[in-house]
């Protein structure tokens, strides 16, 4: 199949073709002012710095150009810094004189979260309804409480009883089930599935995410012949303010206690979170986690991809779990672990050392 593309979608770099943003999917302002950046990042520049240097695009830093601001956070590609032909870059005090003396240095000890804000400078969110649709397709159950400016998509089915704030939007055949209750200005994307959840206002549910249904939760028989018996799922889904949900990723609702995520916590997709779990503020959960049923999970922490946890034990506050690692007993606040079975990570990496001089 022929790729159609727009002219400038691709460039030629090292003989390799680097796609570009494209404006079919992303439409972008036409330009942004230095100052405008620094007023919304909060950096530092030189005095005399031409703050009326017209920005008109975000980019790498081993691609961007002069009408272009970058940023470089891993010192794992410092030797970009030199040859950058970016306009400006986002850059730690101590790497800023590093860059050639046509790319303006604006420092910062986050540049990252600097280059976060200034791409959404020039790509900014969409925009939230002010006025309600309801297309034709969909059905939404008598007595279902509608907020104002919703946006309700095609074949959306809202049971009985349940109540969506205002200026939310519910995309192409979302399943809203009977009694949930969701926020205002929250996104629900195509083919999502809640049931049994309380979700806050700013909540974003990513395609296919499934939230609320029951929990894996069995009684064993040690009779012959008789099977397990499923144990009734009786709790809730309780999402909180500021909660991003990836796509695909399963919340199973408590099984007497609730399942709780808390405020500004991002989940990537295809995580599973057991019934029960509790998870605090501003945690970041990356794909492929999963997190067996009763286990606690403090606020701010990092887990990272195809981490197993197992169940009914406590991970601290300020936590970092290194990707691939298996968590089977408590882990005390502000620690860091990787392995399998995880262990402070200082001595995680002793043994991977010790491991690697036995075979050398």
């Amino acid at each position: 199949m022929r790729l159609w593309l727009y002219k400038g979608s691709v460039e030629e770099t090292q003989g390799k073709k680097i796609s570009m943003i494209d404006p079919r999917f992303f439409p972008k302002k036409n330009s942004v002012s230095l100052a405008e950046i620094v007023t919304a990042t909060g950096v530092q520049v030189l005095e005399g710095t031409p703050l009326t240097l017209s920005i008109h695009n975000v980019a790498p830093i081993a691609h961007a150009g002069p009408t272009d601001v970058t940023f470089l956070s891993n010192r794992k590609y410092v030797q970009h810094l030199s040859t950058t032909q970016a306009g400006a870059c986002f850059v730690a005090a101590d790497l800023a004189p590093a860059l050639p003396q046509a790319t303006v240095a604006l420092v910062t000890d986050q540049p990252y979260l600097a280059y976060a804000k200034t791409a959404g400078l020039f790509y900014p969110a969409p925009a939230y309804p002010q006025e309600s649709f309801q297309h034709p397709s969909a059905i939404v159950a008598e007595g279902a409480v509608i907020g104002k400016g919703c946006m309700i998509g095609p074949q959306v089915i809202i049971e009985k009883g349940v109540h969506i704030g205002d200026h939310t939007v519910i995309m192409a055949q979302a399943y809203i089930g009977e009694g949930v209750q969701v926020g205002s200005f929250c996104w629900v994307f195509p083919q999502v599935t809640v049931t049994h959840a309380l979700v806050g206002d700013h909540v974003v549910l990513h395609s296919g995410a499934r939230i609320g249904q029951a929990g894996f939760g069995f009684a064993p028989s040690f009779h012959h012949g008789i099977g397990p018996t499923k144990i009734p799922q009786l709790g809730r889904v309780i999402l909180e303010d500021h909660v991003d949900i990836g796509a695909n990723t399963c919340i199973d609702r408590g099984s007497g206690p609730d399942t709780v995520i808390g405020r500004g916590t991002m989940i990537d997709n295809l995580v599973q979170i057991g019934h029960n779990v509790t998870v605090g503020e501003n945690s970041i959960i990356v794909s492929q986690v999963g997190i067996s049923g009763s286990t606690a999970v403090g606020h701010h922490v990092h887990i990272g991809g195809q981490v197993g946890i197992v169940g009914h034990i406590t991970i601290g506050h300020h936590v970092k779990i290194a990707a691939g690692s298996g968590v089977m007993r408590d882990v005390p606040d502000h620690q860091s672990v990787g392995g399998r079975p995880a262990m402070p990570m200082r001595e995680f990496l002793k043994q991977i050392a010790y491991l690697k001089k036995m075979m050398s």
